[in-house]
C-alpha cells in the first residue's frame, strides 16, 4: 500500500504520524509523536533502521502514584514494566532489549544518540521508546524526576558504556521487533513504523 493512502486511511480513523495526534487511551490527554532516527555516533551504535518515538502528554498523570498509570498502560499493551528510578547520568545503551521510558513525575532534559547527540526536554506524562542501541543519558532533572522502565517480553536491559562487541552488534541486528506498541497496543507507531522500515 502507498504510504500516502496508508496514512489517509489512519487519518479517517482519527490517527495520523508525522506531526500526528493521537489519543493513548479513553481518558487520556491527547499524545503529539514526534519520531527521529539516530545513526551510529562515535562509540555509541544507535539504531539506523528503527526511530525513536516521543510521546508527548501520552498519559495524564496525578494521584498519589502516578507511576502505577504508566505501569497500568505499559502492561496492558504488553511491555512489562522492571524498574521505577531516573536515567543514568552517563552515556549508555541497551543490547538486550527495547526499551520504553515513562514520565511518571518531575521534569529532565535527556542527551539521545551518545555524546554531541539530540537533546530533548521531557516532563510528566511523556513517554519515550528507544530502540535498543539508542544512547540516553540524563543531563540534569529536578527533585521529582520519576520513570517507569519497560520492556517486550523476554528483553530486559544490560548497561553499556563503550563501543558495541560483535555479540552485542549481532543481538543488536537480531533483537526481534515487539507485537505491540507500548502507549497505543496494536495501533501504535511500533506496529507500523518499526515493520514497514
Amino acid at each position: 500500500m502507498e504510504r500516502r493512502l496508508f496514512n489517509s486511511l489512519l487519518a479517517g480513523l482519527g490517527l495520523a504520524f508525522g506531526g500526528r495526534a493521537v489519543r493513548a487511551r479513553a481518558g487520556s490527554m491527547t499524545a503529539h509523536i514526534e519520531s527521529f532516527l539516530l545513526r551510529e555516533n562515535d562509540w555509541v551504535p544507535n539504531n539506523a533502521r528503527l526511530p525513536v518515538i516521543l510521546y508527548r502528554n501520552a498519559l495524564a498523570v496525578g494521584g498519589d502514584d502516578p507511576a502505577s498509570g504508566f505501569e497500568e498502560l505499559f502492561v496492558r499493551n504488553g511491555w512489562p514494566p522492571q524498574w521505577r528510578n531516573g536515567v543514568y547520568p552517563f552515556h549508555h545503551y541497551h543490547t538486550r532489549g527495547h526499551e520504553v521510558l515513562g514520565f511518571a513525575a518531575g521534569s529532565a532534559r535527556l542527551m539521545l544518540g551518545g555524546p554531541g547527540g539530540r537533546t530533548v526536554d521531557v516532563k510528566a506524562g511523556d513517554i519515550v521508546l528507544l530502540p535498543a542501541g539508542t544512547g540516553h543519558m540524563n543531563l540534569g532533572a529536578d527533585a521529582a524526576f520519576e520513570v517507569v522502565g519497560a520492556y517486550p517480553p523476554g528483553q530486559a536491559f544490560d548497561i553499556v558504556r563503550q563501543a558495541p562487541d560483535a555479540g552485542q552488534r549481532s543481538r543488536l541486528l537480531k533483537l526481534p521487533f515487539p507485537a505491540t506498541d507500548p502507549v497505543l497496543g496494536l495501533r501504535g507507531p511500533v506496529t507500523k513504523e518499526w515493520h514497514i522500515l
